[in-house]
């Protein structure tokens, strides 16, 4: 195959197909990679980051940006109009991301000694995922704005540039845990926006009802969820409460949201889960501020990262690569199987783990192999649908 015929190829045409194969491998991968090195088993480089820092920063900005970067290069060419990341240089946006993740596991710690040189090469070589399609859309968002059919889109242009901040800020010994909230709390708010536009859809689509939406509401919750995300700058007591009034008023909406109707069915239901996890994780994140969380581990992190991401993200997966393949949206017995074993493993990281800490070990393997196993469940049926052209001819 030629240079011109391999960028020309179906993988290239649109942002999801590399990246949510990437995420694919990366959600088969990571969990019991960690596993192995929370067990000592399997040993980072001594001379680089420390075993948290690393399953953080590759969770998030490995796993999480293969997910968020590549709805974001879908999403964003439909909401302005315009013609998304396509050929050379999305092949080249997933090469970066390849090559970040051989210079995270081999990453050089950076402390104050290390020269400013050195330090400023090596931090941007590790921006460059983020900066290339975050910069890509940031501009496509900006640029189009005034034909941008979501004017809630400008929480994007904020947290974009953010995220990139976050992650640096994981790279840096003083930074971590800020870094961590930081990045946390915009994926909280991105998954915010995502509900209430899916949602809102979906329920018309499926169950012919029509969700609560008001400006009055919307608008501070997201404002909540953006502010929530600088808890790690903020007082203690200050960013609880803003959690706590965040959750609150996403729990109000939830009741209005007809929740008996969207749990009847498995798709929507694991999206009512998982608001119901963000909210969780809010309040929990509260106590832990305040000091009145005795949780064992990170437990409110883990509410988050398994009962919202972990729920969610196969459920969006299967979606978005059936429906932008030409394909009908079907939830088959695999699927549900998978995502099922997913909820199995946020039972087991989030309830064994503190009933029965002495185990903590067995259920931090368990919970990493439920979760690998969701993603390569899924991932067999659609890593060919990414790979090839759609089923009904057209192009995109």
């Amino acid at each position: 195959m030629s240079p011109r015929g391999f960028f020309t190829a179906p993988l290239w045409l649109a942002g999801f197909r590399p990246f949510f194969l990437l995420a694919l491998i990366a959600g088969a991968v990571y969990p019991p990679l960690w596993a192995l090195v929370f067990s000592g088993a399997v040993a980072l480089p001594a001379a680089g980051l420390t075993p948290l820092q690393w399953h953080a920063h590759e969770m998030l900005f490995g796993f999480g940006w293969a997910v968020l970067g590549g709805f974001l290069l879908t999403a964003s060419k439909n909401w302005v109009g315009v013609r998304g990341l396509h050929g050379g240089p999305l092949a080249l946006a997933a090469a970066l991301w390849l090559a970040e993740r051989v210079l995270i596991f081999h990453f050089p710690a950076l402390t104050d000694s290390t020269p400013w040189p050195l330090r400023a090469a090596v931090l941007a070589a590790a921006s460059l995922p983020v900066l290339g399609v975050g910069g890509y859309v940031l501009w496509t968002l900006v640029r189009y704005r005034r034909q941008d059919s979501f004017k809630d889109n400008g929480f994007f242009i904020a947290a974009l540039p953010l995220l990139l901040a976050a992650k640096l800020m994981l790279l840096l010994p003083p930074w971590v845990t800020e870094g961590r909230m930081l990045a946390i709390g915009l994926f909280r708010l991105a998954f915010v926006v995502m509900f209430e536009r899916t949602l809102t859809q979906f329920m018309k689509n499926t169950a012919g009802v029509t969700l609560f939406r008001h400006p009055a509401l919307d608008w501070p919750i997201k404002g909540l969820m953006l502010l929530a995300a600088f808890a790690g700058f903020l007082p203690p007591a200050v960013a609880a409460a803003v959690m706590t009034a965040a959750g609150l008023l996403l729990l109000y909406r939830f009741g209005r949201w007809h929740p008996l109707a969207g749990l009847r069915r498995f798709d929507t239901g694991i999206m009512y889960v998982g608001y119901l996890g963000l909210s969780a994780n809010l309040f929990a994140e509260a106590l832990r501020l305040s000091g009145v969380f005795p949780a064992i581990g990170s437990l409110s992190v883990h509410i988050f990262t398994f009962v919202c991401m972990g729920l969610v993200i196969p459920g969006m997966l299967v979606r978005i690569s059936q429906g932008h393949t030409g394909r009908r949206i079907v939830f088959t017995a695999t699927d549900k199987a998978a995502i099922s074993l997913m909820g199995a493993g946020a039972v087991l990281r989030l309830v064994a783990t503190q009933l029965w800490p002495q185990h903590y070990g067995l259920w931090i393997d368990l919970s990493a192999l439920a979760w690998s196993g969701c993603f390569l469940g899924i991932g067999l049926r659609l890593a060919p649908m990414l790979w090839q052209a759609r089923v009904d001819g057209r192009e995109l």
